[in-house]
Protein backbone atom coordinates (compact mmCIF):
# COMPACT_ATOMS: atom_id res chain seq x y z
CA UNK A 1 0.00 0.00 0.00
CA UNK A 2 1.11 3.43 -0.74
CA UNK A 3 2.57 5.34 1.58
CA UNK A 4 0.33 8.85 2.41
CA UNK A 5 2.66 12.55 3.03
CA UNK A 6 1.64 15.20 3.68
CA UNK A 7 1.71 17.63 0.56
CA UNK A 8 2.79 21.06 1.18
CA UNK A 9 3.13 22.81 -2.33
CA UNK A 10 5.67 25.82 -1.79
CA UNK A 11 4.81 28.41 -4.81
CA UNK A 12 1.52 29.14 -4.11
CA UNK A 13 0.48 33.20 -5.80
CA UNK A 14 -2.41 34.20 -4.53
CA UNK A 15 -3.78 38.67 -5.13
CA UNK A 16 -5.74 41.14 -3.11
CA UNK A 17 -8.91 43.54 -4.62
CA UNK A 18 -6.71 46.15 -4.36
CA UNK A 19 -3.23 44.84 -5.86
CA UNK A 20 -5.52 43.64 -8.41
CA UNK A 21 -7.21 47.47 -9.54
CA UNK A 22 -3.39 48.96 -9.22
CA UNK A 23 -2.53 46.12 -11.39
CA UNK A 24 -5.07 47.67 -14.32
CA UNK A 25 -4.35 50.58 -13.56
CA UNK A 26 -0.15 50.02 -14.75
CA UNK A 27 -1.89 47.81 -17.78
CA UNK A 28 -3.94 50.94 -19.19
CA UNK A 29 -0.42 52.96 -18.39
CA UNK A 30 2.12 53.88 -21.07
CA UNK A 31 4.43 51.55 -19.43
CA UNK A 32 6.99 49.95 -21.97
CA UNK A 33 7.75 47.19 -19.55
CA UNK A 34 7.84 43.36 -20.43
CA UNK A 35 5.65 42.55 -17.37
CA UNK A 36 2.76 44.99 -18.79
CA UNK A 37 1.80 41.69 -21.50
CA UNK A 38 1.07 39.49 -18.08
CA UNK A 39 -0.33 42.49 -16.02
CA UNK A 40 -2.76 43.58 -19.60
CA UNK A 41 -3.87 40.03 -20.00
CA UNK A 42 -4.71 39.28 -16.60
CA UNK A 43 -5.84 42.53 -15.53
CA UNK A 44 -7.71 44.66 -18.23
CA UNK A 45 -10.82 42.92 -18.82
CA UNK A 46 -11.36 44.96 -21.55
CA UNK A 47 -7.78 44.15 -23.42
CA UNK A 48 -7.85 40.10 -22.39
CA UNK A 49 -4.21 39.39 -23.24
CA UNK A 50 -3.31 36.87 -26.23
CA UNK A 51 -2.38 33.09 -24.38
CA UNK A 52 -3.57 34.03 -21.02
CA UNK A 53 -7.07 32.80 -19.26
CA UNK A 54 -7.45 35.74 -17.64
CA UNK A 55 -10.57 35.04 -15.67
CA UNK A 56 -9.15 31.48 -14.67
CA UNK A 57 -5.67 33.03 -13.50
CA UNK A 58 -7.89 36.34 -11.64
CA UNK A 59 -10.25 34.18 -10.06
CA UNK A 60 -7.57 31.61 -8.70
CA UNK A 61 -5.68 34.30 -7.21
CA UNK A 62 -8.54 36.27 -5.53
CA UNK A 63 -10.63 33.14 -4.41
CA UNK A 64 -8.31 31.83 -2.09
CA UNK A 65 -10.81 30.24 0.47
CA UNK A 66 -13.60 28.89 -1.27
CA UNK A 67 -12.52 27.68 -5.06
CA UNK A 68 -8.88 27.03 -4.06
CA UNK A 69 -9.65 25.13 -1.10
CA UNK A 70 -11.77 22.55 -2.80
CA UNK A 71 -9.35 21.65 -5.28
CA UNK A 72 -7.22 20.93 -2.64
CA UNK A 73 -9.56 18.87 -1.04
CA UNK A 74 -10.41 17.59 -4.37
CA UNK A 75 -6.52 16.49 -5.46
CA UNK A 76 -5.12 15.67 -1.95
CA UNK A 77 -3.09 18.92 -1.32
CA UNK A 78 -2.45 19.72 2.76
CA UNK A 79 -1.28 23.31 2.18
CA UNK A 80 -0.25 25.90 0.10
CA UNK A 81 2.47 28.41 0.88
CA UNK A 82 0.68 31.66 -0.30
CA UNK A 83 2.55 34.68 -2.02
CA UNK A 84 1.36 37.89 -3.89
CA UNK A 85 1.84 36.79 -7.34
CA UNK A 86 4.54 38.24 -9.59
CA UNK A 87 5.03 41.56 -10.32
CA UNK A 88 3.79 41.69 -6.60
CA UNK A 89 4.13 45.94 -5.57
CA UNK A 90 7.13 46.10 -7.67
CA UNK A 91 6.40 48.29 -10.69
CA UNK A 92 4.86 50.83 -8.12
CA UNK A 93 5.83 53.69 -6.65
CA UNK A 94 7.38 53.52 -3.65
CA UNK A 95 4.64 54.53 -1.23
CA UNK A 96 1.91 52.87 -2.62
CA UNK A 97 4.20 49.78 -2.82
CA UNK A 98 4.63 49.88 0.58
CA UNK A 99 0.97 50.27 1.53
CA UNK A 100 0.26 47.55 -0.35
CA UNK A 101 2.91 45.09 0.74
CA UNK A 102 1.70 45.32 4.28
CA UNK A 103 -1.87 45.45 3.20
CA UNK A 104 -1.38 42.08 1.60
CA UNK A 105 0.54 40.87 4.75
CA UNK A 106 -2.23 41.80 6.98
CA UNK A 107 -5.12 39.63 5.10
CA UNK A 108 -2.11 36.86 4.24
CA UNK A 109 -1.70 36.41 7.90
CA UNK A 110 -5.70 36.63 8.39
CA UNK A 111 -6.15 33.56 6.00
CA UNK A 112 -3.49 32.03 7.69
CA UNK A 113 -4.92 32.52 11.23
CA UNK A 114 -8.40 30.72 9.93
CA UNK A 115 -6.60 27.99 8.13
CA UNK A 116 -3.80 27.09 10.16
CA UNK A 117 -3.37 23.16 8.48
CA UNK A 118 -3.99 25.15 4.75
CA UNK A 119 -2.13 28.18 4.55
CA UNK A 120 0.87 29.29 5.43
CA UNK A 121 2.40 32.64 3.79
CA UNK A 122 5.51 34.57 2.33
CA UNK A 123 5.25 37.98 3.74
CA UNK A 124 5.81 40.61 0.49
CA UNK A 125 7.71 43.96 0.74
CA UNK A 126 8.75 47.10 -1.43
CA UNK A 127 12.32 47.17 -2.44
CA UNK A 128 11.90 50.34 -3.88
CA UNK A 129 12.28 51.99 -0.36
CA UNK A 130 14.80 49.03 0.84
CA UNK A 131 14.85 50.59 5.09
CA UNK A 132 10.92 50.83 5.15
CA UNK A 133 10.87 47.43 3.64
CA UNK A 134 13.33 45.80 6.09
CA UNK A 135 10.53 47.09 8.91
CA UNK A 136 7.66 45.82 7.27
CA UNK A 137 9.78 42.33 7.13
CA UNK A 138 9.98 41.90 10.79
CA UNK A 139 6.29 43.19 11.06
CA UNK A 140 6.12 40.40 9.09
CA UNK A 141 7.43 38.02 10.95
CA UNK A 142 7.77 38.91 14.20
CA UNK A 143 4.22 40.45 14.56
CA UNK A 144 2.34 38.51 11.34
CA UNK A 145 3.70 34.94 11.94
CA UNK A 146 4.19 34.66 8.23
CA UNK A 147 6.59 32.04 7.00
CA UNK A 148 9.35 34.16 4.82
CA UNK A 149 9.59 36.72 2.25
CA UNK A 150 8.72 37.11 -1.52
CA UNK A 151 10.67 38.85 -4.20
CA UNK A 152 10.13 39.16 -7.94
CA UNK A 153 13.79 39.04 -9.02
CA UNK A 154 14.55 42.57 -10.35
CA UNK A 155 12.96 45.93 -8.96
CA UNK A 156 13.59 49.15 -11.57
CA UNK A 157 15.71 46.68 -13.87
CA UNK A 158 18.25 46.22 -10.60
CA UNK A 159 19.22 43.12 -8.14
CA UNK A 160 20.16 42.19 -4.98
CA UNK A 161 23.62 42.51 -5.49
CA UNK A 162 23.07 46.12 -5.58
CA UNK A 163 24.37 47.59 -1.83
CA UNK A 164 21.35 49.93 -1.72
CA UNK A 165 19.01 46.34 -1.35
CA UNK A 166 21.27 45.69 1.21
CA UNK A 167 19.34 46.31 4.14
CA UNK A 168 16.63 43.91 2.81
CA UNK A 169 19.03 40.70 2.72
CA UNK A 170 20.06 41.97 6.47
CA UNK A 171 16.64 41.79 7.84
CA UNK A 172 15.81 38.51 6.14
CA UNK A 173 19.59 37.18 7.58
CA UNK A 174 18.70 38.56 10.93
CA UNK A 175 15.39 36.55 11.13
CA UNK A 176 16.79 33.22 9.70
CA UNK A 177 13.54 33.60 6.78
CA UNK A 178 13.83 32.35 3.39
CA UNK A 179 13.40 34.76 0.47
CA UNK A 180 11.67 32.81 -2.77
CA UNK A 181 12.62 34.80 -5.56
CA UNK A 182 9.92 34.62 -7.96
CA UNK A 183 10.22 35.17 -11.62
CA UNK A 184 8.91 38.59 -13.87
CA UNK A 185 9.48 39.87 -16.88
CA UNK A 186 12.90 40.36 -17.92
CA UNK A 187 14.17 44.15 -17.42
CA UNK A 188 15.05 46.37 -19.42
CA UNK A 189 18.23 45.23 -21.12
CA UNK A 190 17.07 41.91 -21.80
CA UNK A 191 13.96 43.18 -23.80
CA UNK A 192 14.72 43.33 -27.11
CA UNK A 193 15.54 39.31 -28.32
CA UNK A 194 12.28 38.48 -26.09
CA UNK A 195 9.75 40.44 -27.72
CA UNK A 196 8.75 37.87 -30.00
CA UNK A 197 7.41 34.66 -30.14
CA UNK A 198 6.24 34.40 -26.53
CA UNK A 199 9.95 34.62 -25.23
CA UNK A 200 9.06 36.94 -22.82
CA UNK A 201 7.28 34.77 -20.18
CA UNK A 202 7.51 31.65 -18.25
CA UNK A 203 8.49 29.67 -21.79
CA UNK A 204 12.18 31.14 -21.91
CA UNK A 205 12.51 35.15 -20.11
CA UNK A 206 11.46 34.20 -16.50
CA UNK A 207 13.85 31.77 -16.09
CA UNK A 208 16.43 33.32 -18.03
CA UNK A 209 15.80 36.71 -15.74
CA UNK A 210 15.69 35.24 -12.32
CA UNK A 211 18.71 32.31 -12.81
CA UNK A 212 20.50 35.80 -13.84
CA UNK A 213 19.80 37.26 -10.63
CA UNK A 214 20.58 34.20 -9.13
CA UNK A 215 24.14 34.03 -10.63
CA UNK A 216 24.64 37.85 -10.23
CA UNK A 217 24.23 37.67 -6.43
CA UNK A 218 26.85 34.63 -6.18
CA UNK A 219 29.76 36.19 -8.58
CA UNK A 220 29.86 39.54 -6.62
CA UNK A 221 30.73 37.68 -3.10
CA UNK A 222 27.21 38.97 -1.76
CA UNK A 223 27.27 35.61 0.49
CA UNK A 224 30.52 36.10 1.99
CA UNK A 225 28.49 39.02 3.34
CA UNK A 226 25.50 37.66 4.30
CA UNK A 227 26.63 33.47 4.64
CA UNK A 228 23.57 32.73 6.67
CA UNK A 229 21.15 34.03 3.88
CA UNK A 230 18.87 31.03 2.09
CA UNK A 231 17.31 32.04 -1.14
CA UNK A 232 14.84 29.78 -2.59
CA UNK A 233 14.27 29.62 -6.85
CA UNK A 234 11.66 27.83 -7.94
CA UNK A 235 11.28 26.14 -11.42
CA UNK A 236 13.77 23.48 -10.98
CA UNK A 237 16.21 26.25 -10.16
CA UNK A 238 15.95 27.94 -12.91
CA UNK A 239 18.12 25.73 -14.69
CA UNK A 240 21.08 27.05 -12.58
CA UNK A 241 22.11 23.05 -11.00
CA UNK A 242 22.68 22.42 -15.08
CA UNK A 243 25.20 25.07 -15.35
CA UNK A 244 27.20 25.29 -11.98
CA UNK A 245 30.17 22.77 -13.37
CA UNK A 246 30.27 25.29 -15.65
CA UNK A 247 29.99 28.55 -14.01
CA UNK A 248 32.66 27.60 -11.57
CA UNK A 249 35.03 27.01 -14.43
CA UNK A 250 34.08 30.04 -16.43
CA UNK A 251 33.96 32.15 -12.73
CA UNK A 252 37.67 30.67 -11.77
CA UNK A 253 38.79 32.38 -15.14
CA UNK A 254 36.82 35.59 -14.78
CA UNK A 255 38.41 35.55 -11.42
CA UNK A 256 41.85 35.55 -12.07
CA UNK A 257 41.75 37.76 -15.17
CA UNK A 258 39.92 40.57 -12.74
CA UNK A 259 36.84 40.17 -14.13
CA UNK A 260 35.13 38.99 -11.28
CA UNK A 261 35.39 39.64 -7.78
CA UNK A 262 37.37 37.06 -5.62
CA UNK A 263 34.99 35.19 -3.55
CA UNK A 264 35.37 32.76 -0.42
CA UNK A 265 33.70 29.67 -1.74
CA UNK A 266 33.39 28.40 -5.55
CA UNK A 267 29.77 29.31 -7.20
CA UNK A 268 28.74 25.61 -6.48
CA UNK A 269 29.37 25.87 -2.50
CA UNK A 270 27.17 28.77 -2.54
CA UNK A 271 24.34 27.08 -4.69
CA UNK A 272 24.79 24.14 -2.46
CA UNK A 273 24.65 26.09 1.19
CA UNK A 274 22.74 29.24 0.34
CA UNK A 275 20.02 28.22 -1.99
CA UNK A 276 16.99 25.73 -1.97
CA UNK A 277 14.83 24.86 -5.44
CA UNK A 278 11.11 24.03 -5.52
CA UNK A 279 10.19 21.91 -8.54
CA UNK A 280 7.05 24.74 -9.17
CA UNK A 281 6.01 24.08 -13.32
CA UNK A 282 9.08 21.32 -14.38
CA UNK A 283 7.30 18.09 -14.24
CA UNK A 284 9.99 16.03 -15.60
CA UNK A 285 10.83 12.96 -13.50
CA UNK A 286 14.72 13.44 -15.29
CA UNK A 287 15.34 17.14 -13.77
CA UNK A 288 13.96 16.02 -10.55
CA UNK A 289 16.33 13.04 -10.36
CA UNK A 290 19.21 15.63 -11.67
CA UNK A 291 18.08 18.17 -9.14
CA UNK A 292 18.54 15.41 -5.84
CA UNK A 293 21.66 13.94 -7.03
CA UNK A 294 23.37 17.35 -7.75
CA UNK A 295 21.82 19.61 -4.64
CA UNK A 296 20.59 16.54 -2.23
CA UNK A 297 17.16 15.57 -1.27
CA UNK A 298 17.21 18.19 1.68
CA UNK A 299 17.39 20.99 -0.91
CA UNK A 300 14.29 20.05 -3.41
CA UNK A 301 10.83 20.68 -2.88
CA UNK A 302 7.38 20.51 -4.24
CA UNK A 303 5.29 23.19 -5.51
CA UNK A 304 2.63 23.45 -8.21
CA UNK A 305 2.12 27.07 -9.11
CA UNK A 306 -1.21 27.37 -8.79
CA UNK A 307 -3.17 28.66 -10.34
CA UNK A 308 -1.01 29.33 -13.41
CA UNK A 309 -0.41 25.43 -13.15
CA UNK A 310 -2.86 22.58 -12.94
CA UNK A 311 -2.99 20.87 -9.05
CA UNK A 312 -3.88 17.68 -10.46
CA UNK A 313 -0.83 16.92 -13.02
CA UNK A 314 1.84 18.54 -9.89
CA UNK A 315 0.60 15.40 -7.44
CA UNK A 316 0.58 13.23 -9.79
CA UNK A 317 3.84 14.24 -11.04
CA UNK A 318 5.21 14.10 -6.96
CA UNK A 319 3.36 11.03 -6.18
CA UNK A 320 5.14 8.83 -9.09
CA UNK A 321 8.34 10.02 -8.55
CA UNK A 322 10.30 6.91 -8.31
CA UNK A 323 12.37 8.34 -5.66
CA UNK A 324 12.05 6.21 -1.80
CA UNK A 325 9.66 7.34 0.90
CA UNK A 326 12.45 8.78 3.39
CA UNK A 327 12.99 10.77 0.02
CA UNK A 328 9.48 11.21 -1.51
CA UNK A 329 8.40 12.39 2.51
CA UNK A 330 11.34 15.17 2.60
CA UNK A 331 10.20 16.56 -1.13
CA UNK A 332 6.64 17.08 -0.19
CA UNK A 333 6.71 18.43 3.03
CA UNK A 334 9.90 17.88 6.01
CA UNK A 335 11.89 20.29 3.61
CA UNK A 336 8.91 22.75 3.14
CA UNK A 337 8.67 22.36 7.44
CA UNK A 338 12.44 22.99 7.84
CA UNK A 339 12.88 25.67 5.32
CA UNK A 340 9.68 28.14 5.83
CA UNK A 341 9.44 27.16 9.38
CA UNK A 342 6.20 25.53 8.72
CA UNK A 343 4.51 23.49 12.00
CA UNK A 344 4.56 20.15 11.48
CA UNK A 345 1.11 18.68 11.50
CA UNK A 346 0.15 16.99 14.54
CA UNK A 347 1.41 20.68 16.07
CA UNK A 348 -1.65 22.18 14.41
CA UNK A 349 -4.28 19.47 14.11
Amino acid sequence: MAAKFRKIATEEAFSIPEVAESLRDVARSPSQSLDRVLVKGIYDSDTPGKGYDALNFLGGLLDVEERRLAQMDEFGVDMHLLSLTAPGVQMFDADTATDLAALANDRLADICARHPTRFAGLASFAPQSPKRAAKEMERAINELKLNGFILNSHTNDEYLDDPKYWPVLEAAEALGACIYIHPRAASYGFKGPLQDYGLDSAMWGYGMETGTHAVRMMVSGLFDRFPKLTICLGHMGEAIPFWLWRLNFMNSRAQAGGRSPKTELSMEEYFLRNFVITTSGVEDHLALDYAIRKLGADNVLWAIDYPYQPMAPAVEFMESAPVDDETKAKLFHRNAERVFRIAPAEAVQ
